[in-house]
């Protein structure tokens, strides 16, 4: 009786543990997100999101202020519509301004706030015109050797 009660608490801890392995891991990998309270949701278009994805950080002086709640694509426009949950706490100017960061050279994408000067501030449903596109890797290095292969035609 004694060892099946002590398989039971071995068995019982153990089964916590994978629990909390997978609660952390869907934690750091910003596929669990556990918000308490509700916010506010602000849209912003952007011409190019590059590799920006749901639950992506939102981040203003490198604190957390929300997250991209929905990416979808506009027809009308041909611009990236993404959708951002903002924390209640954190309040905005309307002249705010939104860019697509990257964390480190190759890291994962967020989108930055710069807040602006307006008296008044955003508020639910609001639109965020002021935005700057996600710098794509790719084009740089294409920009780069085209101008390095176009200055090199010139000199004689």
């Amino acid at each position: 009786m004694q060892r099946s009660k002590n398989d039971l608490w071995v068995g019982l801890f153990v089964l916590l543990g994978v629990l909390a392995l997978v609660f952390l891991a869907l934690q750091s990998a910003n596929l669990l997100s556990l918000q308490w309270q509700s916010g506010y949701r602000i849209t912003a278009r952007f011409d190019n999101i590059g590799g920006l994805k749901p639950q992506a950080a939102v981040r203003s002086a490198g604190v957390l202020v929300g997250r991209v709640q929905d990416i979808a694509f506009d027809d009308k426009s041909y611009q990236a519509r993404v959708t951002l949950e903002m924390q209640k706490r954190y309040m905005f100017p309307k002249d705010s301004s939104l860019k697509i960061l990257t964390s480190g050279l190759l890291g994962e994408q967020y989108i930055g706030i710069e807040a602006g000067a307006h008296e008044q501030n955003l508020a639910a449903g609001d639109t965020v015109t002021a935005t700057q596109s996600a710098v794509v890797l790719e084009n740089l290095i294409g920009q780069f050797l085209y101008g390095k292969a176009a200055g090199t035609g010139d000199k004689k």
